[in-house]
């Protein structure tokens, strides 16, 4: 989800339907502008690179939405306050993580910045690359307002992207953040040639622990068996599109964290979110054994192998819980 680009999309005129801005040129939001595009949407985007300022392209928007990287939301949420807004404009996140800094989610920290504005979250299995080549996917627009949630949902519907609701933002959105730090762990499990018990195992035992820290938090526990958890955690770990799973196969090919990162085409979130995580799962005593050993590997405390090893030696429990 980065937000660069060389070039900005032009703004299409369809007055009938509602202006929306998309703020970040990279992958994800590329896709996105496509697709509201092609259901007669006028689109701009925005980008650092681009010709548009920030206040030129959300200018009357009725759906703003977020596809830039975790790094970049504080900074942009501020300079959007000091722009005028449509007072009906629906703010969706579409980035995946958490602030290193106060260790908010992008909703949270948009919220907090527009508590006038209904806030919606979208997340799903969905490779920027995949819906790019117009192959079907799937995702979730989640909100509290009722009317966001379809209002966005019929603006990006398609025969290309099934678009559902749900009424849980922050299970779906901790749904999309947390499996990236489980991607590594199974891209490392791949790199290895562990093979496909041991692979199945992790991410069966992944969902378990973002279910225990999302139930924590406050989520419903059922949205992480949707589209935004399950969904998003079977296409991030089977896929090598994805970025985090990428990391984690490099990290068992011996490669170093910085090679990897250098030659990444993107932000592999979940290297930005585990340490994150794991202040806040230490705060608050949630047992995270997988997320702690990723954070060990990123560190460079052990190798790739030793954490695998010590995923195998815990103690015995049932499986459950």
């Amino acid at each position: 989800m980065s937000d660069s680009a060389s070039t900005t999309p032009q703004l299409e005129t369809h007055p009938s339907k509602p202006t929306i801005a998309i703020l970040g040129a990279g992958a994800w939001g590329s896709a996105l502008a496509t697709l509201a595009k092609a259901n007669g949407h006028p689109v701009r985007v925005w980008s650092r690179q681009g010709e548009l300022t920030l206040a030129e392209v959300v200018a009357e928007a009725s759906i703003v939405l977020s596809a830039i990287s975790m790094k970049g939301v504080r900074s942009v949420v501020e300079q959007m306050q000091a722009i005028p807004l449509r007072p009906d404009a629906i703010l969706v996140t579409a980035t995946k993580g958490l602030d290193p800094v106060t260790t908010h989610t992008p909703s949270h920290i948009w919220q907090t910045a527009f508590p006038t504005h209904p806030i919606a979250v979208l997340s799903g299995p969905n490779l920027s690359k995949e819906i790019q080549l117009g192959l079907p996917a799937a995702t979730v627009v989640a909100s509290t307002n009722e009317i966001a949630a379809t209002t966005v949902q019929t603006a990006f519907f398609s025969n290309r992207l099934r678009v559902y609701t749900s009424p849980d933002p922050l299970g779906v959105e901790l749904g999309g953040t947390l499996k990236n730090v489980i991607a590594i762990a199974v891209g490392t499990c791949d790199g290895l040639q562990l093979g496909t018990n041991a692979k199945a195992a992790l991410v069966t035992r992944g969902l378990a622990e973002i279910i225990r820290i999302g139930q924590y938090w406050g989520a419903n526990p059922q949205t992480f068996y949707g589209l935004s958890g399950l969904g998003d955690l079977l296409a991030t770990c089977n896929s090598p599109l994805s970025r985090n799973y990428q990391v984690g196969y490099g990290l068992a090919q011996g490669k170093t964290l910085e090679t990897i990162l250098t030659h990444l085409e993107g932000t592999a979130e979940g290297v930005n979110t585990t340490p994150v995580l794991m202040r806040l799962a230490q705060a608050q005593q949630i047992p995270v054994p997988i997320s702690h050993q990723v954070s060990r590997l990123l560190n460079g405390e052990i190798s790739p192998q030793v954490a695998v090893d010590a995923l195998m030696l815990r103690d015995s429990k049932t499986e459950i819980g």
